[in-house]
């Protein structure tokens, strides 16, 4: 209470709430970057669906040392060429926004970004594609029991990342969307 945050109560688990169901949204996007999809419309499309930054900007926010470690940590053998790829980042120097540069080049605590306005893939399909192992992972915290109940992720993921409380949350999102079909 003294330093304004409100603690979300977990069961014990591989890594914090956030960074559990956050780290395969990350991955995604180090995937699709792998297979040739721009980062801008990456990031464009994870806004537009109400995220705060996109996974890029946050991977480059938390560090790309700690995602590639947390990745090797958590993702194994699957994850190899999202790896690779930060390594590649980090052994050239481009640790993250506190450096100077990451997959962005940082200037007073802001990405400079493309500001190209033009799409090379539908955003919604990016989006769909992004977001669902982030989804599948908060689905898998509430059936591991990581989690209490939806409402204490959806809780979680509102306060602590700064996910749009217009959807409600991911798996109040996912409910109207099973409930819209």
């Amino acid at each position: 209470k003294q330093i304004g945050k409100r603690p979300i109560v977990v069961n014990d688990g591989p890594g914090f709430l956030v960074n559990r169901l956050l780290l395969p949204y990350m991955n995604e996007a180090l995937e699709l970057i792998c297979e040739g999809a721009a980062i801008k419309d990456i990031e464009r499309s994870a806004k537009k669906f109400g995220m705060p930054m996109g996974p890029v900007e946050l991977a480059d926010t938390v560090g790309l040392d700690v995602c590639m470690n947390v990745i090797t940590m958590l993702g194994g053998e699957s994850t190899d060429k999202e790896a690779a790829l930060l390594k590649e980042k980090v052994d050239a120097g481009k640790l993250w926004k506190k450096s100077g540069q990451g997959f962005y080049r940082w200037e007073k605590g802001k990405a400079r970004k493309d500001s190209v306005d033009s799409a090379q893939y539908a955003l919604d399909e990016i989006a769909k594609t992004l977001l669902q192992p982030y989804f599948d992972a908060c689905e898998a915290a509430l059936a591991d029991g990581i989690v209490e109940d939806a409402d204490i992720l959806d809780a979680g993921m509102i306060f602590g990342t700064g996910v749009d409380p217009c959807r409600g949350g991911p798996l109040h999102y996912l409910q109207q969307q099973e409930q819209d079909k």
